[in-house]
Order: structure tokens, then sequence, then C-alpha cells
């Protein structure tokens, strides 16, 4: 069995990490693999095996007519061109993953493919109601896979990159440039590393983008957050210049209390510093894999009581569900909170059943079945 895996994507992001650990996954199972990539993307450089081959490939529409002959396994893990999926369907099985909930979007080359994946539940209920008939029925949810990070080079947590540069757009191409002229000097600074600061700490670990919406959830909640004098938030994450700017003025009620870490080269070395980990508002949000890694470590959640977290997070076990802040201006997240600083700070450890569900043995089980419809179908 070969299977044909496609992501383009330059920046490391959750479709990413998953693509990872699904590749991985493949090779356990003794599938051969074919991974494309962007020539400019880093993040592929801890997926070695003899039966696994990479292939550097900026857009998908430079391979067509590129395939094997012979009806191939084409699995997507990113957007694709409409050429390529008429290509793609027309002469092998085309497949792949929607990472991303369809609330309010349209499924685009999606529904021309001859099956679906989704990461949960959520995403496909979601998907559903788009319209899409080629869903395969069981969620595919995720593993916490901390094999993809590098064994070597963990020291002390210091400020990384905060922002990602968008080319196509001027502003950020001036202000990419400026950073790059700059960062010679601020290398000649004293830099201070991540020091656990006295008191409980909130923590983000994610990228810090438009699906997570942290300006609009901390526009409601940092006051309440800041009322509790001896807790901090500390973020450690990157994203585009507005995204960053957005979530900085939602937090100016912390004060010096909120700090930005930028991108972290091993977010677990952060989790078990953390006394619980925020997820962002819900309903762009397909899995959390940040939160199940969290969960995975020690560190128990809080996030808000709506899919896709409602199966991810097991309320009182794992961590805590609150009533989404823009329905109730937060009055729910100041009862939670506060339950949260003051009584036991539950051990998600201890949630046996619930993170099986997101195990390594538990997914590849999951890919096992797939695998085997997919060379049926072939």
């Amino acid at each position: 069995m070969h299977c044909h895996v496609l992501n383009q994507q330059f920046y490391l992001g959750g479709a990413e990490v998953y693509t990872l650990f699904f590749t991985r996954a493949l090779l356990d199972l003794g599938c051969e693999v074919t991974l494309y990539t962007h020539p400019h993307a880093q993040h592929w450089q801890t997926l070695k095996h003899p039966n696994l081959r990479i292939e550097q490939v900026a857009e998908s529409d430079a391979l067509i007519g590129r395939l094997p002959a012979r009806r191939q396994w084409i699995v997507t893990h990113a957007q694709i061109s409409p050429a390529f999926a008429g290509f793609a369907k027309a002469q092998h099985l085309l497949t792949g993953f929607c990472h991303m909930p369809l609330a309010g979007r349209r499924p685009g080359v999606l529904a021309q493919y001859h099956r679906v994946f989704g990461v949960s539940n959520y995403v496909l209920e979601t998907a559903r109601t788009a319209g899409l008939a080629n869903l395969d029925p069981e969620p595919c949810y995720g593993m916490v896979d901390f094999d993809r990070f590098a064994a070597i080079g963990h020291g002390p947590i210091m400020p990384g990159q905060l922002y990602t540069w968008d080319q196509r757009k001027f502003r950020d191409t001036v202000y990419g440039l400026l950073e790059s002229a700059a960062r010679p000097l601020r290398a000649l600074l004293p830099r201070q590393p991540f020091v656990k600061r006295p008191g409980r700490t909130l923590g983000i670990v994610s990228g810090i983008a438009p699906i997570k919406q942290f300006d609009l959830l901390f526009a409601r909640i940092a006051t309440i957050i800041a009322a509790v004098p001896d807790v901090s938030l500390e973020i450690f994450g990157w994203g585009g210049y507005r995204s960053v700017t957005d979530l900085r003025i939602a937090l100016k009620p912390m004060g010096e209390r909120a700090r930005f870490w930028g991108n972290q080269a091993f977010p677990q070395d952060i989790y078990p510093q953390l006394d619980y980990l925020l997820s962002g508002l819900p309903e762009k949000e397909a899995l959390g894999l940040n939160l199940l890694e969290a969960q995975a470590l020690g560190t128990p959640v809080l996030a808000v009581n709506a899919p896709p977290f409602t199966e991810t997070v097991q309320d009182g076990a794992s961590g805590f569900l609150y009533r989404d802040p823009r329905e109730d201006e937060g009055d729910d997240f100041r009862r939670v909170l506060a339950r949260a600083l003051d009584g036991p700070r539950p051990d998600p450890r201890t949630a046996t059943a619930h993170l099986a569900r997101f195990s390594r043995e538990a997914y590849t089980a999951r890919i096992g079945r797939m695998l085997e419809v997919m060379r049926q179908a072939l």
C-alpha cells in the first residue's frame, strides 16, 4: 500500500503537526508514503523512515500528470487547487482531512473528494451542515505526539519570534524587512529567560491566529483575571501583526502581568510550568491539539463549554469548562476561575479513559481502519 500525502504549507500549524503524526502512523502500519511539502518548510526534518520519500513541491498543480499512472491513494492536509482536484478525482483516489470547521463556510474543492476525514465530531457536524455527503463517519481526532521535536536542544525558554509576516501584504513586507534589519542589534541586548513568577500562572501555548479569537475572548475576561492580584498570563506563540496587536489591546487591563514569549520549539517544556492552559473561543477551532498536549503532561485546561472543547476536555477532571463570555460578559468565567484557583487543582493524567481516546495506540488503530477501507477502494 502506498499513500501520497500533500501539505504545501510554509508555517508549522495544527494541520502540519497533524500531518506529521498521520504520516508516522501510516509508516508504523507498514504503508509506504510519499510526502509532498513546500520547499522552504523546515518542520518535516524529524520524519525519517526507509519507507518515506519527501518531495518538495510548492503548489499542488505541479503534481498534475506527475503521479504514477496507476491509480494512487492521495491524502491532502491543506488547500489544493481546483485543477489538481479535478485531475486527482479523475485519475486517482482523492481523499483528505478537513482541519477546519465549515460553520458559515463553503466546502470548496472538498466536495469533489471521494472521501473526507474530520478531526472531530464537531468538524464532521459542520461539514454535514455545509452539504458534504462524502464524509467518513468516524472522527479521526489526533494524538499527543512530542516525537516531532528534536531530542536535543532543550535549554532555557527564551523570547522567540513573535510575528509571522505575510509577504502578500505590503505592510507585512515592510515590517518584516525592518525586523530582519533590527535582528543583529537585538541579538546584542541581554535577554532574560522565562521564569515562572510567584503566584498562579495562566498560559497560552498556541499560534495567535484569527481562528483562535483571543482578542475577542480577552476583551471580556482580561479585567476579570486582572482583578485577582497574584495571577499572571504567559503567552507562548506567534501570529500575524494584526492578530498580535489586537490581543495586546485586549490585554491592557493586565498590564505587565501579561507577557509575550513568541514562538517556542519545545512546548512540552512549557506546559508543566503553567497552572492552567487557556483555550481560545470555540466555533472556529477544529480540535485543539495544544489542549491535549497540556493534559497529557498534567496541566489542566480552562475552555469554553462548547464543541470541540467538550470533546477534548473532561469538565472537573482534566480542566474546567465555562459559558461563552460573549453570552454573559464573563460571569461564568469569573465563577470557574475562582473555583480553579481556590479549590483542588485537577490532574488530567488521572482521567485515563478520557486521555486514552487521544493516545498513539488509539490513533494508530483508527488510521489502520482507514487504511483497510482505502485498500479496498483502490
